[in-house]
């Protein structure tokens, strides 16, 4: 870590030109360009929309960042070089201009503060951006967690339960993006980040017009849909408990404020409490929970910037699920741990602390409000107690900055007898990410479950899982042993035809689709995993076991990369493609996505990385 006061506040310029590198509102790491890149950032990379950072060469950015560090050397200079950030946003072709004018009032205040103190040079900041080749960034220092002394217990491979055990049944959502400002027959082909809104204007004739329900688009969602979704789930049930994984709000982040993110908080919470009635809600923070977007200061920073503002009222609205024990530490951080029945506690982690693009952590990354320290005296007591447990959050830890997702690796080795089930979400995909050994890296110890979102961001059915553990009884292992998958298809839910008439939705003259929708459409199961891949207990070795078969019959592979996307997917995956979902899926520590040229399967089979 680096505590020095910046000798050049570069960060907004850096703040509005790395929201080109990642798809808006995720927390993927950037690519580094200097050295064979890595290919699963490169398939992501095909889902960005709005921002085009890759027109920025390196002497540009060099020469445009050393101006902005003696600019604002003065902090009267602050506010023109906003506005000279601003345009270069729009000559850059970033974003459309009204898109950059807001994100950069928006993102100023908070991000040259947190630079300030920090310490980012042109050259770094280059790197960030650009990649090695036109310098170097090292900000992120490594660091490391202490483990107590105490020798890892004798771990057995878990077995099938016996046949009539009790089973749990876990709804899990994540990823709602509910947006107030949905309009039916708006364009869902605008040049904004996000359309289906009001102001993404009305279609042309080559343009699709936003869908009743939804839309296959980079589209969120009206309310509408999100409240047909509860009344499902509440119909599909009864359930145990739930895991929600956070994203609120919608994709807007350019012009989102405060009070709406505290509204659209409030209201969410709310509605699941009354659709799903007293069952207990176990919650987690989704990057999308603050504004700025990934803004989320570790406890150090104090008033009005400090993240306080979100977590109390998230205390207050979660009071009705949680105990005061895990309000206490959900008000200082964002996290808590809570006993969900005897034998099994659930930890929340607040995977915005491990995310490069919380500016923040540029002050300090190391372990931010000790968070990673306090998982491990909670997993140690739990050992000592008997316990299971359960791990949620938003980012799965694989896209975590390096030194954080290495730690959190090193903690699931240590007590994987008692990490039974990691839950996560965020990429609005249907996957998983495995953990092995550290000692061979060939023994598979855990796998994170990453579940399909409830929004259609981007060309997708929304959804929602459902988690079949292993149940309540003494001597119970809490491993997952099967999970459904459930979805609306948009298709037959807005009943558009392929052509149609004018429809009354366009008040000009255009021929586009007559819109019928489905007043109550229905959530339908779209697989059961251990069906769908033929497997009788989904345990970690299991799925290592799946991932072979994945590069060994590709008939198996593009059924998983159908329901990946969750239904709706326009074509196969194949070479470089297959390669680097094969290697995101081994790859639950960061650094592990920089090895995929390496990674071998045994026997004749090897999968390369060939294109980056």
């Amino acid at each position: 870590m680096r505590f020095a006061p910046i000798p050049c506040a570069v960060g907004l310029l850096c703040c509005v030109l790395l929201l080109g590198t990642v798809p808006l509102g995720t927390s993927f790491p950037v690519q580094d360009e200097g050295k064979p890149g890595i290919t699963f950032l490169e398939e992501v990379g095909r889902l960005r929309v709005g921002f085009n950072w890759r027109n920025l060469t390196c002497p540009v950015c060099k020469v445009l960042f050393t101006i902005l560090d003696i600019a604002l050397l003065s902090d009267v200079n602050e506010e023109r070089v906003a506005r000279a950030v601003g345009e270069a946003c729009i000559r850059l072709h970033l974003a459309e201009e009204r898109v950059c004018r807001q994100i950069t009032e928006l993102f100023r205040d908070d991000f040259i503060r947190a630079l300030q103190q920090s310490l980012l040079w042109p050259s770094e900041a280059c790197a960030l951006l650009v990649g090695r080749s036109c310098g170097r960034f090292d900000i992120y220092a490594p660091w490391n967690v202490t483990l107590p002394r105490i020798p890892k217990p004798p771990v057995t491979p878990p077995t099938p339960p016996k046949p009539g055990a009790p089973q749990s049944r876990v709804l899990f959502l994540t990823d709602i993006h509910w947006d107030q400002e949905y309009a039916v027959g708006s364009s869902a082909d605008c040049k904004d980040p996000l359309c289906c809104r009001n102001e993404s204007g009305s279609p042309s004739w080559r343009q699709r017009a936003a869908g009743f329900w939804g839309s296959y688009s980079k589209c969120d969602l009206p309310l509408r849909t999100v409240k047909n979704m509860l009344e499902n789930a509440a119909r599909t049930g009864p359930w145990d408990w739930v895991y929600w994984t956070g994203d609120i709000p919608a994709h807007n982040i350019w012009s989102q404020t405060r009070k709406q993110q505290l509204s659209e908080l409030t209201v969410i919470t709310r509605l699941i409490h009354s659709h799903l009635g007293n069952l207990k809600v176990y919650p987690a923070i989704g990057n999308h929970e603050s504004t700025p977007v990934n803004s989320f200061p570790p406890p150090f920073v104090r008033g009005n910037r400090s993240s306080r503002w979100l977590y109390d009222t998230m205390a207050e609205e979660w009071a009705p699920w949680l105990p005061e024990q895990a309000l206490k530490t959900l008000r200082h951080g964002g996290f808590y741990t809570v006993e969900v029945q005897p034998g099994l506690r659930v930890a929340s982690l607040n995977m915005n602390f491990c995310a490069k693009e919380n500016y923040w952590l540029m002050v300090n990354s190391t372990d931010p409000a000790n968070q990673l320290q306090w998982l491990i005296h909670i997993l140690q007591a739990s050992e000592e107690k008997g316990e299971r447990v359960h791990i949620i959050g938003h980012i799965p830890p694989g896209l975590c900055l390096s030194s954080w997702s290495w730690n959190y690796y090193h903690i699931i080795n240590r007590y994987e007898g008692t990490v039974t089930g990691q839950f996560f979400g965020h990429t609005h995909m249907d996957e998983f990410q495995m953990f092995y050994d550290e000692a061979t890296m060939t023994r598979a110890v855990g796998v994170a479950f990453i579940a399909p979102s409830i929004t259609t961001y981007i060309n997708l059915n929304p959804g929602y899982r459902v988690y079949l553990l292993d149940g309540n009884y003494k001597g119970s292992s809490r491993f997952v042993l099967d999970h459904e998958t459930y979805i609306l298809n948009l298709t037959e839910a807005n009943r558009q035809p392929e052509g149609g008439g004018v429809s009354s939705l366009f008040p000009s003259p255009s021929q586009h689709p007559i819109f019928h929708p489905d007043p109550n459409p229905k959530w339908t199961l779209l697989y059961r995993a251990s069906e769908a891949y033929g497997v009788s207990s989904l345990f970690p070795s299991d799925w290592d076991g799946l991932i072979r078969t994945f590069v060994q019959d590709d008939r198996v592979f593009q059924r998983f990369w159908y329901l990946r996307h969750k239904g709706h997917v326009s074509e196969p995956c194949i070479d470089a493609c297959k390669t680097t979902v094969v290697c995101f899926l081994r790859s639950g520590r960061y650094d592990e996505l920089e090895k995929c040229d390496q990674l071998e399967f045994g026997g004749d089979t090897a999968v390369r990385k060939t294109l980056c």
